[in-house]
């Protein structure tokens, strides 16, 4: 029943003070003007406006609709400028979850570099270790997922950021730390220091142990990476990591780094809903996070090299 040219009218009666100067406002003909106020009088079974004093005042309905007025249509412009700014891919949402425990090494710089190129894009990061990510992403909840496990999703695409090396942190006190290289059947008789996740999206698991039939003698857990580097260098269990999120700890008394077999290697993915994939700010982000990860991770190669 009320639109938006009908409280712009009555804004610009208000604030013109009569009907003529309103009509100029709005580059309307008196006349049209005038018509459009009895149009919505007639709807609104009340009058807005007196007409018997000079000038023709606004009515105790008339000024209630004024005050939506100054509520809603700047709330309606800032929309629409919000609304040309997305369609120009400069402004949007950006919200983040990690499914990866060491990226916050080189996301963090990812955020930082893209938030000064971007301004007007919401960002928000989220650790997706307690939930399912990839539906999330698909219901709209979020708008990237970092992952080494994408899902074959149908509203989901995938692109590779970049691949690593997972490798094995052992004891340099105990027999495995007198090998460079480790085969599935030497972890039977070890504690396998793991993320409190999932079997089933730990790479140790899913690429070197489970194809040979092979399971530790026990597992244990720790949050976090420095944790897991203590635990191994004193001689409480080995743990399969990224060889970038243990180039840092390489010198570190106490600890050997092998490899897995003849090397395993992972690819992390970016996971985007298909229709928002060639959005502006989410290709920059992609890119940014490539740049980020080739200039701060050691032993990283593209991906496409696999």
């Amino acid at each position: 029943m009320i639109e938006l040219r009908h409280l712009e009218t009555l804004l610009a009666i208000r604030d013109g003070g009569s009907l003529q100067e309103a009509a100029e406002r709005l580059h309307l003909t008196q006349s049209a003007l005038s018509h459009q106020l009895r149009d919505l009088e007639v709807r609104l079974k009340t009058a807005l406006l007196n007409r018997r004093t000079r000038p023709a005042r606004l009515t105790t309905a008339g000024l209630r609709l004024v005050a939506l007025a100054e509520d809603v249509l700047p709330r309606v412009r800032a929309a629409e400028q919000e609304l040309r700014r997305l369609a120009a891919g400069r402004a949007g949402r950006l919200h983040v979850a990690i499914d990866c425990h060491s990226c916050f090494q080189w996301l963090m710089p990812t955020l930082d570099a893209f938030r000064k190129d971007w301004p007007e894009v919401s960002l928000d990061l989220t650790a997706a270790f307690s939930f399912a990510p990839l539906p999330a992403l698909a219901r709209g909840d979020l708008d990237v997922v970092i992952t080494s496990d994408p899902e074959p999703l149908e509203a989901v695409d995938y692109a590779s950021l970049f691949s690593y090396e997972l490798v094995l942190a052992v004891s340099s006190h105990g027999p495995l730390g007198l090998t460079g290289r480790i085969l599935p059947e030497d972890l039977a008789d070890q504690i396998l220091i793991t993320y409190p996740v999932d079997r089933a999206r730990l790479d140790i698991y899913t690429a070197f142990l489970d194809p040979a039939g092979v399971e530790p003698a026990a597992v244990r857990t720790a949050e976090l990476t420095p944790m897991i580097v203590q635990l191994v260098a004193s001689g409480r269990g080995v743990a399969a990591l990224p060889s970038w999120a243990l180039d840092e700890y390489k010198n570190l008394p106490g600890l050997r780094i092998c490899r897995l077999g003849t090397g395993i290697w992972r690819t992390l993915q970016a996971g985007v809903r298909a229709e928002d994939a060639d959005t502006a700010y989410i290709r920059a982000f992609l890119d940014q996070a490539r740049r980020t990860s080739f200039e701060t991770l050691p032993g990283i190669r593209a991906a496409d090299s696999d």
